[in-house]
């Protein structure tokens, strides 16, 4: 499966989706972060069409991959979608990650119609929910994205595919450690807690037991996210 995962928008969650929610049911897919793919040293961050042709060919030679579009490069990937014909037909599926803020929910509409002008039919258009306060529900948080649904139905929306705000995903950011990573991590922390010799120690080994904890929890979440949102 070969997924890619887009919105105009940056803040959004893009990379969490990539990296935390899809990536390791595919298969442990690889993730290809494409605002990496022009990284020559300077700040122009367009992505010329040798490039895009390059991922084409890199894309043939996965069977799973998980194509991370920085908000920077989308409006350029989208154009070179339309110069390179049917090119969209590379990916199962467009998923779009949007949260409860007004310029990202206007922006995930503007993403949406994007793909839709260039034939990427309904049904491979999915979003993701992200970002949702516990407490709150995506129909209320969300109201303007299930308003346009009912009206454009050029996307597919499931409303059980939520991801809530969990402080994993902020002690997370920057680090090599995956979710999985750290479910694997065979080490005893509360022994380690107990040997500790400084509170310094103890205060470490106790955050990273926290981590796992949110980690455990946050599984569940992230796999029944996953059985809704490419079903």
């Amino acid at each position: 499966m070969k997924v890619a995962v887009i919105n105009f928008s940056g803040n959004v969650g893009k990379s969490t989706v990539a990296r935390h929610l899809l990536a390791p049911r595919m298969n442990n897919a690889r993730v290809i972060p494409v605002e990496s793919i022009n990284s020559d040293g300077t700040d122009d961050k367009a992505l010329k069409g040798k490039q895009f042709g390059e991922l084409q060919e890199g894309l043939a030679l996965l069977d799973d991959a998980v194509v991370d579009i920085g908000a920077s490069n989308v409006e350029d990937f989208v154009n070179l979608m339309k110069q390179y014909k049917n090119s969209h037909e590379d990916f199962d599926f467009f998923v779009v990650p949007t949260m409860p803020k007004a310029k990202q929910q206007r922006d995930t509409i503007s993403t949406i119609e994007a793909l839709e002008g260039i034939g990427v039919p309904a049904k491979r258009i999915r979003l993701v929910f992200n970002m949702v306060d516990i407490d709150e529900t995506p129909q209320r948080a969300l109201a303007g994205i299930f308003e346009y649904n009912a009206t454009a139905k050029n996307f597919t929306l499931r409303p059980d595919a939520v991801i809530h705000t969990n402080d994993i995903y902020g002690k997370l950011k920057g680090a090599d450690q995956s979710i999985q990573d750290i479910l694997n991590d065979p080490t005893d922390f509360k022994e380690k807690i107990k040997t500790a010799t400084d509170s310094a120690e103890k205060l470490r080994f106790a955050q990273l037991l926290g981590i796992k904890r949110l980690a455990h929890g946050v599984t569940e979440e992230l796999d029944a996210v996953f059985k809704t949102l490419l079903k």
